[in-house]
């Protein structure tokens, strides 16, 4: 199997790893924190702030793939405190519309650079 990598010029990242890569036709991306790439910090503000940040991210990342939010097959949600899933789920509901994604929302303890949430996905080539 070949894989190839993606990397969105005006996404961050705070490790060493790719922004996404292709198996075949699937597009697995990286987890995304709400970080500004423009900063490098993550935003201020509450956890749909936050949740924007993380689909901007997401998004220049399917950008650079050639693909869009329809291309979308499955989501995973990380959250820091789940009393914030209605915050986050307000905002998930205005990047996609349906048939909606398949998604796995988790309660974690914590996550990189202090941010309260973390989104990944993974998208398919439409043939």
């Amino acid at each position: 199997m070949s894989k190839r990598t993606v990397n969105a010029s005006n996404a961050a990242a705070v490790g060493p790893y790719s922004h996404a890569t292709w198996a075949g036709d699937l597009l697995f991306c990286s987890g995304q924190t709400p970080l500004d790439p423009g900063t490098g910090k993550l935003v201020d503000g509450n956890v749909a702030d936050q949740t924007r940040q993380c689909f901007d991210n997401l998004f220049q990342v399917l950008e650079a793939a050639d693909l869009g939010s329809d291309d979308v097959v499955s989501v995973n949600v990380y959250l820091t405190d789940m009393g914030d899933f209605g915050q986050m789920n307000e905002i998930y509901a205005t990047r996609f519309s349906s048939p909606y994604p398949a998604r796995t929302t988790i309660g974690c303890a914590s996550l990189p650079l202090g941010a309260r949430i973390e989104i990944g996905l993974t998208a398919k080539r439409q043939s």
